[in-house]
């Protein structure tokens, strides 16, 4: 049973699989129609099970259309429309979804949701996104990396903002990919010292967003308010500083790259002139989530890695 909750589930030899196989298919399919299967169809017959407890636009159509060019089918439902949003336990849904379906991808606010669901699956389980981790996105974002054609191990990632889910997964990265993270953020939005800690020297934070960015290859921020953050103004203004511009790109290396997860508030985490600009991937970011996640569904089922 391999399930995907964290990017440590797969270790660095399990990732370095994944991304290879990414790159492959990606480029076998060069030119077809977004709906046709892949030449092998290495999944036809399987179903996957999405549930979304939170609103999702690149989760919900990158994983339904990798299951379907892998050659399977999937199942879409949110809580709203399951007896988990009217107080079914997550074991019991685990339970009856296991019988129905052959790989579940939820996504939710609490991470124990995730691993209680695994817990009690006898089908893969995948993380689709939690407040502890996003590991599908980063997954994608190290795909993006590697097309730019820049080597994982060395690499210098600058993080401006909030030290968030994402960051967390990053961070996880850095250490299984050996690479290094500086995070500039504010006081009161750091991420939890303990994934800083097993990161094993990968990852540092700081208060100033220029010694982050400073000779950085790649620079990456998020939104700052996420789905149903409460204090958005106290919030806003702490991160202010922390805003990506032209001038703040100015202090990496001449080649860095820009990502950002999406969705984006341009005037706020980012200007225009950065998101829109030549040094930005996040459009090739978007789209390497399908091709990201197609990986992710076959290392869950013991055909690569």
């Amino acid at each position: 049973m391999r399930h995907f909750l964290n990017l440590s589930d797969a270790g660095a030899d399990g990732i370095a699989a994944m991304l290879a196989d990414a790159l492959d298919r990606k480029a076998a399919r060069s030119g077809w129609p977004k709906g046709k299967p892949d030449a092998d169809a290495p999944l036809a017959g399987h179903v996957l099970a999405m549930v979304f407890e939170k609103n999702s636009t690149r989760t919900r159509f990158s994983f339904d259309a990798a299951i379907r060019q892998l050659g399977g089918q999937a199942i879409i439902s949110d809580s709203s429309q399951m007896q988990l949003g009217r107080g079914e336990s997550v074991a019991d849904t685990a339970r009856i979804l296991s019988s129905y379906v052959d790989a579940i991808m939820i996504r939710t606010d609490d991470h124990a949701k995730v691993e209680e669901m695994a817990h009690y699956a006898s089908v893969p389980v995948i993380n689709g996104l939690t407040d502890a981790s996003h590991p599908c996105q980063i997954m994608a974002d190290l795909l993006t990396i590697i097309e730019a054609g820049k080597a994982l191990p060395g690499l210098k990632v600058a993080w401006l903002g909030d030290g968030n889910n994402v960051l967390a997964s990053i961070v996880e990265a850095a250490s299984l990919m050996h690479f290094d993270v500086v995070a500039a953020c504010p006081q009161g939005f750091a991420p939890e010292e303990e994934a800083i800690v097993r990161a094993s020297g990968r990852a540092r934070v700081v208060a100033s967003p220029h010694e982050a960015v400073e000779a950085a290859d790649i620079v990456v921020t998020d939104t700052w308010i996420s789905m149903g953050q409460a204090h958005a103004e106290t919030k806003l203004a702490a991160l202010t500083p922390y805003q990506v511009t032209p001038a703040l790109m100015a202090l990496a290396k001449p080649d860095a790259k820009f990502l950002h997860c999406l969705p984006a508030h341009r005037g706020e985490e980012v200007t225009a002139e950065v998101i829109d600009g030549p040094q930005s991937l996040i459009w090739a970011e978007a789209e390497n989530r399908l091709h990201a996640q197609k990986s992710v569904l076959r290392w869950c089922f013991g055909q690569i890695g």
